[in-house]
């Protein structure tokens, strides 16, 4: 399967009989802006001008299916926090803290590392990259007058790992005796920009397309909008929607993770009465992740929620994200793509998006409803390892 994460496989596809879609991720709309010194918006309406060009029918944007995902993290973590409430005994404890699972490193490395005992922890919702394929293949085929199989999607990611996910198992379903993947392909960030040198296109200058608006973050006025994290906004908006729901708090403002050891650790607490109530944590590349595993071993990990990455600084440094111009370090080019993040995007409430809501009235039901959790959540296996895979390692 891949084999077939290629640019030339993609090109190749866009010449069959298959109606071609690629979702673009925002960290990868920010790399090609921070590139070519362009802004967000002038950078999805030339890869959209680009790529319909080539014959591609549409091009979406995954702060869309972002956004369902983050709805369904948030209620997610509001069960788990009852549940956890009303246990007690050994039971107590068992399904928080609650860790992300946008991350396909951090996936990999749960299930073949660290095996049955971490995986509870992890949040069963979907990445914004298989929401956004189960609602194309499941849902806005119909409206598209198309049937799954006659869709090839193609996303944009910034990392290189989101093609491994792509192909897991169990983001396959049959119709019509037809197996049918939610993503067929990806493409990195890196990937795309040697599709524009190999095109030899002036990409500052190519005349721009009006985005696709019936799965992009875009309003009337051509104004994007999203969450303001880099890597997703996951603690962020679980513990603004948490604070409000468990605690009738409403947070005005930015929430502030105060930094602990490193910058790619932080965290932040919510006190009712002078009490701590909540305490969430960004949790950034592998040496801070093993700290937290190793307290979740123990039972002393303080967190209710941990937003995890496997890369340092998270996912707008992820592998698959455009290098270092010369003589620009990395530390600068991940300053510049945070800036470039949040610049010509407009902060808003996932709760309130209306490509959301439209998909929960016409599809989904409610957050965490059966619908939901059937085309939006998933499930993680251990890796079993062999006693002569055990022995060769000895």
């Amino acid at each position: 399967m891949l084999e077939k994460q290629s640019l030339g496989d993609f090109i190749t596809r866009i010449n069959s009989d298959k109606a071609v879609i690629v979702s673009v991720s925002p960290q990868s709309r920010a790399s090609l802006a921070a590139f070519f010194g362009l802004s967000q918006s002038q950078v999805f309406r030339k890869l959209t001008a680009l790529f319909k060009s080539m014959g591609v029918k549409a091009v979406y944007d995954t702060s869309s299916s972002r956004d369902l995902s983050l709805i369904e993290a948030c209620s997610e973590f509001v069960t788990r926090y009852h549940q956890n409430q009303l246990s007690s005994g050994k039971e107590a404890g068992k399904n928080l803290p609650m860790l992300s699972s946008a991350c396909p490193g951090w996936i990999c490395y749960a299930e073949k590392t660290l095996g049955s005992f971490i995986l509870p922890y992890i949040s069963a919702v979907k990445s914004p990259q298989q929401a956004i394929g189960a609602a194309i293949k499941h849902h806005m085929v119909g409206k598209l007058g198309l049937k799954p199989h006659d869709v090839y999607h193609v996303t944009v990611m910034p990392c290189y790992d989101k093609k491994l996910e792509a192909v897991r198992d169990d983001f396959v379903f049959s119709v019509e005796d037809k197996d049918v993947t939610e993503v067929d392909s990806v493409l990195t960030t890196g990937e795309v920009l040697d599709l524009i040198q190999s095109r030899s296109v002036d990409f500052k200058t190519l005349e721009e397309s009006p985005m696709d608006r019936l799965l992009t973050n875009v309003d009337d006025d051509g104004q994007l909008y999203g969450v303001s994290g880099g890597s997703g906004g996951y603690a962020e908006t679980v513990f603004r929607h948490a604070a409000h729901v468990l605690f009738d708090r409403k947070i005005e403002g930015s929430v502030d993770f105060r930094i602990l050891r490193n910058s790619d650790f932080r965290e932040v607490t919510l006190e009712v009465e002078g009490k701590p109530v909540l305490k969430f944590a960004l949790c950034y590349g592998f040496r801070n992740l093993q700290n937290i595993i190793r307290k979740i071993k123990m039972g002393k990990c303080e967190y209710h929620f941990i937003e995890v990455m496997a890369c340092p600084s998270g996912c707008l440094n992820g592998g698959g994200q455009i290098k270092p111009a010369k003589g620009q370090s990395a530390k600068d080019l991940i300053q510049l793509l945070e800036d470039v993040y949040i610049q010509d995007v407009s902060v808003s409430n996932p709760f309130e998006n209306p490509i959301a809501k439209r998909l929960y009235d016409e599809w989904l039901g409610q957050p965490g409803s059966e619908n939901a959790k059937k085309y939006l959540h998933t499930k993680y296996h251990p890796v079993v390892k062999s006693v002569a895979s055990q022995l060769q390692n000895w």
